[in-house]
């Protein structure tokens, strides 16, 4: 039996851009703290693995002195989970406004799969609640509740890119990694699926399109849809031989030995 193991944020739908940074800015203003994020400026946090990382990226010891934040690392953190709290509240409603499309190709590849017998999760280090509703929105409740396993969130101590979260959906599917493909659309999620032994389809964005991805079995611009975007092939290192889509047998050729 097959897998197809799914990253979130860039991967379900175009969350970054048009979703958590202005979720992360809006929160930053209603909370008093003076940080708005530019595109650009974003484009180099999204190199640190989870939300409550990326804010807590802002707190030097001055900035914490300076707008009056508590010094106690605990209570520290505390407040961080508090901004984080609101921020994936934020998100959710954006998603729920149908502000965050999915993208191509993907209920159409997700259907395909469920229907031939594969086994399907989603590995994302973002918030659990955020996870949910793009994923729900992206294919829908019947499909998303079919899915076999769901990590997300806090669920291994390491984020990306460290292996720990494929490791851990690995070992909850209960298939041989060499019957695992992970689809993914950044640097740091290929090295943690590479890290995890996991060949890994790579399907970039905006804020991705230009790192290194080296290590990918096939790198695509996305998964295509017949009446939508076509796929652009960026890179094959795999048997697959993708046409104006990517397919469900590409996606069997990826795992060929």
């Amino acid at each position: 039996m097959s897998a197809l193991v799914f990253d979130c944020d860039g991967v379900l739908a175009d969350t970054e851009r048009y979703g958590h940074l202005p979720a992360f800015n809006q929160t930053f203003r209603e909370f008093g703290i003076p940080v708005q994020w530019s595109e650009e400026e974003y484009g180099r946090k999204l190199l640190i693995g989870g939300g409550k990382e990326r804010m807590s990226s802002e707190l030097t010891p001055e900035f914490v002195r300076a707008n009056g934040l508590p010094e106690d690392p605990e209570a520290l953190a505390a407040e961080v989970a508090r901004w984080h709290k609101r921020k994936t509240q934020l998100y959710t409603e954006m998603v729920a406004e149908g502000k965050l499309p999915p993208r191509p190709g993907i209920r159409r590849v997700i259907s395909e799969a469920q229907d031939a017998g594969w086994k399907l999760a989603v590995a994302s280090t973002s918030a659990e609640a955020s996870v949910h509703a793009i994923l729900e929105y992206a294919v829908g409740k019947e499909r998303a509740d079919r899915f076999d396993v769901f990590l997300a969130g806090d669920v291994v101590p390491r984020k990306k890119p460290a292996p720990d979260i494929y490791l851990l959906a690995l070992e909850k599917l209960g298939v041989p990694a060499a019957d695992v493909l992970v689809v993914e659309d950044s640097r740091n999620g290929l090295e943690a699926a590479h890290a995890a032994a996991l060949r890994c389809l790579v399907t970039v964005n905006g804020y991705t399109e230009k790192e290194d991805f080296s290590e990918a079995i096939l790198v695509v611009s996305s998964l295509g849809d017949p009446d939508g975007e076509r796929t652009t092939v960026i890179a094959n290192r795999s048997a697959a031989r993708p046409g104006a889509l990517v397919t469900l047998a590409d996606l069997e050729a990826c795992l060929a030995p």
